[in-house]
């Protein structure tokens, strides 16, 4: 049963990276295969020998001799569980990208648009890169990917020059991501599991991480794509349409980055300040929508009297909810392979086959290459149930460095698959960026970056 799970699991994900040469959106296998890998849980459920108890980090080699009853509960429990850190994800990303289209309706972007004036494809790419790096440490490198993108969109229009851009943010969004403990959902799960503490993760991987950015940013800049200048914009098109595209751009960016100081004072989880976040943007969207209105109205300009309509409402409806269901789907389904213990099964062997890389970690003396092919596999295969099943793996005390090179590993190995990361799911709906391109243009300079991040680590770990 458990091959049949795996062979479900390999055809959904290559349907998932066939999806234009199928002409089915992702979402679909994704879903299917959740479905399918749980259904086959539930009616097998007597013959799995072993059970791995997410809630605890806890692999139950005893599940066998469990009664049927005790099973299909602890297999009730365990979906539920995943479904409520799935939901926690999920929920998040709607704020988040909720806000960001509140922004838009407002033409907030516009404001960060009027201080690019250079045309020039490599000042541009810097500058992105940059942007990327730094914000998506503070707003996560999810958020700051649609961000930047949305940016994107607005000053560059040729979409064939404009993905080369947007490969490059994710890698650099990536990157951001693995030195802060909200840049990334991974070290974000190794913050609060009291794996790694906020000090210890920046003086192990800021280095580390800029160079996994600067290294393809730099090969990158010599290529043909970046070379010569982009078509200048119409200043008049890159005025603000709206008087409050200052004020609601600065008020979402500024509820996004409250999330965390919220988390801090309530130890809520991240949703709950990213609600709190939205209803505050949504407050003010309202009351400036209504009094724009109100004007409106009293000029009797009945075509806007008969357009009006909420700016909260509007940018719900332009969620990319497939973008969501494909979370959905795919967690889901990775979640059915970590619950069968397979996941650890397969970290356990590699454990115990690979040879030792450069210095020994501590205590249980892990393979560095272990870690570097977690990163390999965070792109084939999400890096949030992988890093849980390392958290229930190995015992190292709080701020050993294998936790850290999980973090930069996990955060930054994303990269070398467009579907190997939120952002690069986001940037690929947001963008319909072909699977294959991006595997053929982006990701070798991705594995580049990869590599010269984690012999940095391995050096850096030898001065502490």
């Amino acid at each position: 049963m458990e091959l049949t799970i795996i062979l479900i699991f390999v055809i959904g994900y290559l349907a998932i990276t066939l999806e234009h040469n199928l002409k089915i959106d992702k979402l679909i296998p994704a879903l299917v295969m959740m479905a399918i890998c749980w259904a086959l849980i539930a009616l097998g459920i007597e013959g799995f020998p072993q059970w791995f108890d997410s809630a605890n980090h806890n692999l139950l080699d005893n599940f066998g001799g469990l009664a049927l009853e005790e099973k299909t509960h602890l297999m009730e429990e365990t979906l539920l569980h995943h479904l409520g850190k799935t939901a926690e994800i999920l929920v998040f990303l709607l704020g988040a990208m909720t806000i960001v289209e509140i922004i838009d309706y407002f033409d907030g972007f516009s404001t960060i648009k009027a201080y690019i004036k250079t045309t020039s494809k490599k000042r541009i790419l810097w500058i992105f890169g940059f942007l990327a790096f730094f914000l998506s440490a503070i707003i996560d490198n999810l958020t700051a990917t649609i961000v930047l993108i949305s940016i994107l969109q607005k000053i560059i229009l040729d979409r064939n020059i404009r993905i080369w851009y947007a490969g490059l943010i994710i890698i650099a969004a990536n990157a951001g991501g693995a030195w802060s403990p909200i840049g990334d959902v991974t070290t974000t799960m190794l913050w609060i599991g009291k794996k790694v503490t906020t000090g210890h993760l920046f003086v192990y991987l800021f280095i580390p991480s800029l160079l996994c950015m600067l290294v393809p940013f730099f090969i990158a800049s010599f290529l043909p794509a970046f070379k010569g200048n982009i078509d200048k914009i119409d200043e008049n098109l890159a005025k603000p349409t709206s008087k409050y595209s200052s004020v609601m751009l600065y008020l979402g960016l500024g509820g996004i980055v409250s999330v965390p100081i919220f988390k801090t004072l309530t130890h809520l989880p991240p949703y709950v300040g990213m609600m709190l976040a939205l209803g505050v943007v949504a407050t003010f969207a309202e009351i400036y929508s209504n009094r724009k209105f109100a004007l409106s109205f009293d000029a009797h300009e009945e075509s806007d009297h008969q357009g009006h309509h909420s700016p909260v409402h509007h940018s719900l409806s332009k969620i990319e909810m497939p973008s969501i269901l494909f979370f959905l789907g795919i967690l889901m389904a990775v979640a059915a392979l970590e619950s069968l213990g397979i996941l650890f099964g397969f970290a356990s062997s590699l454990q115990d086959h690979m040879p030792m890389l450069g210095t020994e970690l501590h205590h249980e003396g892990v393979s560095d290459i272990v870690v570097l092919l977690l990163g390999v596999g965070s792109a084939v295969i999400d890096n949030v149930p992988l890093v849980a099943a390392s958290l229930g793996m190995f015992s190292e005390p709080i701020d050993n460095e294998l936790w850290h090179f999980i973090a930069y590993s996990a955060g930054t190995g994303g990269s070398m698959l467009i579907i190997g990361s939120a952002a690069g799911v986001v940037a690929m709906g947001m963008e319909k960026i072909d699977f294959f391109w991006y595997l053929k243009k982006i990701a070798w300079l991705a594995a580049v970056g990869f590599l010269v991040g984690a012999a940095a680590f391995m050096f850096t770990r030898t001065l502490f």
